[in-house]
């Protein structure tokens, strides 16, 4: 495993957030759209269950590498 790509997926149940390392630029932009979520210093440094799923996929939207992104999870 390459520990520069690392893709890790975390869930509200809701929503699913993929992170995928290897494209992050550690903009911060996360943090600073959605500071209850993402703890960088912490693990794991998603915490889905802190937020609404309207304010994750709206910080995710900002995201400007890529590195984050999400999916709604059927039913």
């Amino acid at each position: 495993m390459d520990k520069n790509n690392i893709t890790k997926e975390y869930t509200n149940g809701e929503v699913t957030i993929v992170w995928q390392s290897g494209k992050c630029i550690h903009s911060g932009m996360c943090v600073k759209n959605n500071p209850a979520v993402f703890h960088p210093r912490e693990k794991p440094w998603i915490k889905p269950e802190a937020s609404t799923s309207e304010e994750i996929m709206s910080a995710i939207d900002k995201c400007p590498s890529g590195a984050l992104s999400y999916y709604k999870n059927e039913g």
